[in-house]
């Protein structure tokens, strides 16, 4: 086979000499013009590629709350309540992103505004239970274990087990061993199945079964938890501290018989050395908030004094602060007034949001219609290359909008949009600036194709400068603003820095080729008529290399 075509090969070169010859320059121009259009060649591989790496993630930008709809809720602390502090704003803050978070909202946004925490949330089905557990005030309460808790290894295990086995004969089996004494209350069985009570359902006086937090191995645990005995409103205080080279939170709690009183009623029902046996057998007290068990320590006293009140535990620095600021703010630090009543809820319908994208798509599409038809008929090929560098721009900042969406949880708002269409008309401005800069130097008695080298450094310098003042506007107004705004600062800023990149390494090559392959049909960069001006000046320089080429219009 090789012997064949080592024969052809060899037959070619002498019977055709001149057409290998012929095929050797094509290759060594094609090899030219790759080495000189490199940076073309690199920026639009970086972006195709950058392309499909995205379309096969399946990445794409998040939409906010006024483009695929939603609910805001302000909170609003009602004043002489409370001592409104920056301390209590971030506290509370935290405590409301934790319940958004149970809510599952993709890509919740929760801020401080002044002296209000807003919290939007694009996409959320349930908006009249958002809007409730977002502002109800959670009460810290102390509930007694009724069972070993459980992990979810376990439960899983327990459910293939009855799967294998009589259905109906391990459950009677279930019920004898949970001692279940109510029809209706949670057991060991419901337990075991992996049961969890509902927001709805987790009332002081109830039996329920509730998650704990993650611990170090991702491993959650299930606990079945009688009703409360203590309530956060029994403690004053709560503070990490160090005793004998281990973590600890030490405990104060209030005077009287809504505190202290109540709480080593507590104690005495959960003593591990004799805990009572219906109220609290395992000797554990479980410590939940927002429907988890933060913590769950071994009753070790049957009575505390007020300010002696010691968890213990394995806890690190880090989890017994946790714990900690639980305990002191427990409920909310702040009381906020009811949004719903107050009117400080802003409902966004899933309707409304797709009227407004698709409103704005419309928009942007003949806005760039227009634009893109002015560009050709004004310029013709330098237009054609205008739109190119766009494109790349266009598809740069798509790829890195949905990665920064899927990372950061950057989310696409109307106002991001308006940015978006304010920075598609910097760029073409750019290009305007470049192409009139080749138009003056072509007027003056230059070549097109020694224009471009002259024109586009200091064309390029105009641009930069722009997009450098476009781009501290933009830092200006992300840091001294919040929400939607931001997202207006992030989408100039983002698409000021690809529109110099793709002038500098898409247009400015792309031109340069566009001129070599236009020099005698200056028309179809649209150069007709400045070529046949700058021919018919006689006060034109003569040194410089006359402009050449027919006039084409």
């Amino acid at each position: 086979m090789i012997g064949r075509l080592l024969s052809a090969w060899r037959t070619v070169t002498r019977d055709s000499p001149d057409s290998l010859d012929a095929l050797l320059a094509t290759v060594q121009r094609l090899l030219s013009g790759l080495r000189r259009n490199r940076s073309l060649v690199a920026v639009v591989v970086v972006a195709v590629g950058l392309l499909v790496g995205n379309l096969v993630t399946h990445q794409e930008p998040l939409l906010g709350l006024d483009l695929q709809g939603g609910v805001e809720v302000v909170l609003r602390p009602v004043p002489g309540e409370t001592e409104i502090t920056p301390e209590a704003l971030e506290q509370a803050l935290e405590i409301v992103r934790n319940r958004v978070d149970a809510l599952g909202v993709a890509e919740p946004d929760i801020t401080v505004q002044g002296g209000n925490i807003v919290v939007q949330l694009p996409g959320v089905d349930d908006q009249e239970r958002a809007i409730a557990l977002v502002g109800q005030t959670a009460e810290l309460r102390f509930r007694p274990l009724l069972a070993r808790a459980v992990s979810r290894a376990e439960i899983e295990a327990y459910g293939a087990s009855l799967e294998e086995s009589d259905e109906s004969a391990t459950a009677d089996a279930a019920d004898d061993a949970s001692g279940a004494d109510e029809p209706g209350e949670l057991t060991v069985e419901d337990l075991l199945e992996g049961a969890l009570t509902g927001a709805a359902d987790d009332d002081a006086d109830s039996v329920v079964i509730l998650p704990g937090r993650p611990d170090a191995g991702g491993q959650v645990f299930h606990f079945l938890l009688g009703p409360a005995l203590v309530t956060g409103a029994a403690l004053e205080s709560a503070t990490p501290v160090l005793e004998f080279a281990q973590w600890n939170v030490q405990v104060t709690a209030l005077e009287g018989a809504e505190g202290i009183d109540r709480f080593n009623a507590a104690a005495r029902a959960c003593y591990y050395e004799g805990p009572d046996p219906l109220l609290c057998p395992t000797g554990q007290l479980g410590i939940v908030l927002d429907g988890v068990v933060e913590s769950a320590p071994v009753v070790n006293a049957r009575a505390f004094e007020r300010d002696r009140i010691n968890i213990t535990g394995a806890f690190n620095e880090a989890e017994a602060r946790d714990l900690a600021l639980v305990l002191d703010y427990g409920a909310l630090p702040l009381v906020f007034e009811d949004p719903a009543e107050s009117g400080l809820v802003r409902t966004v319908s899933a309707t409304l949001g797709r009227d407004a994208l698709q409103a704005g798509l419309i928009a942007g599409i003949v806005g760039l219609g227009l634009v893109a038809l002015y560009m050709l008929a004004y310029y013709r090929f330098l237009g054609a290359a205008a739109l190119g560098s766009l494109m790349v721009s266009g598809v740069l900042l798509w790829v890195i909008l949905s990665f920064l969406s899927e990372t950061r949880g950057l989310a696409l708002t109307l106002a991001g949009v308006t940015g978006l269409i304010v920075a598609i008309g910097v760029s073409l401005d750019s290009n305007v600036v470049y192409f009139e800069h080749l138009k003056e130097d072509v007027l003056g008695g230059r070549t097109l194709r020694s224009s471009v080298d002259q024109a586009f450094p200091v064309a390029f310098r105009t641009i930069f400068w722009a997009n450098l003042a476009t781009l501290i506007g933009a830092g200006i107004l992300w840091l001294l603003t919040i929400g939607s705004v931001r997202g207006f600062a992030a989408m100039l800023a983002i698409a000021s820095i690809l529109d110099l990149v793709a002038t500098y390494f898409f247009l400015r090559p792309v031109v340069r080729g566009l001129a070599r392959w236009s020099a005698h049909r200056p028309a179809l960069v649209g150069m007709a008529t400045v070529v046949a001006a700058a021919a018919a000046d006689p006060a034109a320089p003569r040194d410089a290399t006359p402009a050449t080429g027919k006039a084409r219009s």
